[in-house]
């Protein structure tokens, strides 16, 4: 989820920028938009102090620029005991749960934003995915997410930086959740989660530990070898709004039945918006506190976790699970898609004569590969088949390149009479000069094709057994906002297991930006 403009301002501005004659208007064209909360420290100076208030020990943000400067904010944040936790996908750039994929320009994204964080010592980690499976029909697209865990973690590593973890924030459908953790938690230990969010939205109002189902997903997760923690919480219910939500389940989130197995929550949020989910309403530089800071501030300093000290605890549950079975509940096969590589998708590029121009609309390619991909064999090698791990060796690159493929693999299936229309789609590709593979492009595609055999089951597999997709488990929340106010991570054990800086924490709260 990430911030989203209004759709009143963006007309507003659009209209400003309309300063010369037409004789026709132009398109109205909505973009979706976000707000990066770290790189504004005016807003940061701002709201710190609000987020101490309340106890607040680490927040969550849903999409920051890597191209901007956070230093200052993060500074701030770390003079006040605050850890960030960030994702990794921004609205234009994540993994979609329709039509998955995994490829070099999202990875070029997910990487530019642990670089952009590199040098922070208050960054727990990162989130490779949020609630892109929510239901029985897009389970697929779990191994696209677990391909980016595995990636973002060996890149984290290949830098030699500080140990961050990479994990993913799960939606609450109750058909599909057991599977999801399994799936995430399963396999190889290098593409296995490090943490587990889950966003829960089943205590509401006036409820308790049992009637909720919070005891029922405590019981769950006991045997959980990855920490796990409440990445949102906060039921707003249709009738009350925020300013109705008495935050009784943090006595229970933070209590004694719930912290061996759950380190801690993150509020659902921080920013009022019209899903009326907010804790402060921001206008300029003025905060205003809403009713539910307040309940929030009141049950927060009235828990005091229990702490699980690092030189003191030694972890005892540390097997992931079974992998689900590809079945008519489960579609991700444990086999995943090989690493993207930008080298592979520029040598293959070298070598084709017919290639898709790089002026496409972006609305012109949804029937551009459906036009191309009927004819036989055109899209062999920019295939996906989740449910076998099967993955064409060009599904890695980005849609240019895979259309040029495509393009390409038809224009020279063509006899010598017809090559002389046959790479035209429209007027969407051109003929270019081109020469076979050879030197280190040679190397580079060869040993791309036997990693793409290997990822089809015929091997040892490159990733045996990842906003975002659509939001919302529950018809009581979200929006498109942007930060979390974040309740404290709790003391629980299993969140010393790969995060020990986890014990330093005090406080308890965490706040969704």
């Amino acid at each position: 989820m990430g911030k989203s403009t209004p759709l009143m301002p963006l007309l507003a501005t659009t209209a400003l920028l309309l300063t010369t004659a037409s004789a026709s208007l132009d398109p109205i064209v909505i973009k979706t938009e976000y707000t990066d909360p770290l790189a504004d420290s005016a807003s940061c100076t701002r709201d710190i102090p609000y987020l101490r208030g309340l106890g607040v020990n680490t927040i969550r943000t849903y999409a920051i620029d890597p191209t901007q400067d956070h230093s200052a904010c993060m500074k701030e944040l770390d003079a006040a005991g605050i850890y960030v936790i960030s994702d990794l996908s921004e609205p234009n750039q994540s993994i979609d749960q329709n039509n998955p994929e995994w490829t070099t320009t999202l990875f070029n994204r997910y990487t530019s934003v642990v670089d952009a964080f590199s040098t922070y010592t208050n960054v727990i980690g990162f989130f490779a995915g949020n609630e892109v499976i929510n239901n029985l029909q897009n389970t697929a697209s779990a191994a696209m997410v677990k391909a980016a865990v595995r990636d973002t973690k060996a890149y984290i590593k290949s830098k030699n930086y500080q140990a961050y973890g990479v994990g993913y924030a799960a939606d609450d459908d109750p058909t599909v959740r057991a599977q999801v953790a399994a799936y995430f938690n399963c396999g190889d230990v290098a593409s296995q989660i490090d943490f587990w969010g889950y966003n829960i939205y089943e205590w509401c109002g006036q409820s308790d530990y049992q009637t909720s189902g919070y005891a029922a997903r405590v019981a769950e997760f006991s045997n959980y070898s990855a920490p796990s923690f409440f990445a949102e919480y906060g039921c707003n219910t249709p009738k009350g709004g925020a300013a109705a939500r008495p935050f009784t389940e943090v006595a229970a989130l933070y209590g004694s039945e719930m912290t061996p197995v759950f380190s801690g929550g993150i509020v659902f949020e921080y920013f009022e918006e019209t899903n009326d989910y907010g804790l402060v309403s921001v206008s300029g530089s003025s905060v205003s506190t809403l009713a539910d800071y307040n309940a929030l501030s009141t049950q927060l300093a009235s828990v005091s976790p229990s702490a699980t000290q690092m030189a003191s605890y030694t972890p005892t549950n540390t097997v992931g699970q079974a992998c689900p079975p590809v079945a008519s509940n489960w579609n991700a096969s444990s086999v995943l898609p090989p690493t993207p590589d930008k080298n592979v998708c520029s040598c293959m590029m070298s070598t084709l004569s017919c290639q898709a121009k790089a002026s496409i609309d972006v609305n012109a390619f949804a029937p551009l590969f459906a036009q191309v991909c009927s004819y036989p064999g055109a899209c062999a090698q920019i295939d996906r088949n989740f449910t076998v791990g099967s993955y064409g060796i060009y599904s890695m690159c980005n849609a240019t390149e895979q259309l040029s493929w495509a393009f390409n693999t038809y224009y020279q299936s063509l006899s010598s009479q017809n090559k002389a229309t046959g790479c035209d789609f429209g007027s969407n590709a051109t003929l270019v000069a081109s020469s076979p593979a050879s030197g280190t492009c040679s190397s580079v595609l060869s040993s791309a094709s036997v990693n793409a055999v290997t990822s089809s089951g015929s091997g040892s597999g490159s990733g045996s057994g990842q906003a975002t997709g659509a939001a919302g488990s529950s018809a009581t929340k979200k929006s498109d906002g942007a930060v979390f106010v974040g309740a404290t991570l709790g003391m629980g054990p299993f969140i010393a297991v790969g995060f020990t800086l986890i014990a330093a924490f005090s406080g308890a709260g965490m706040i969704l930006l």
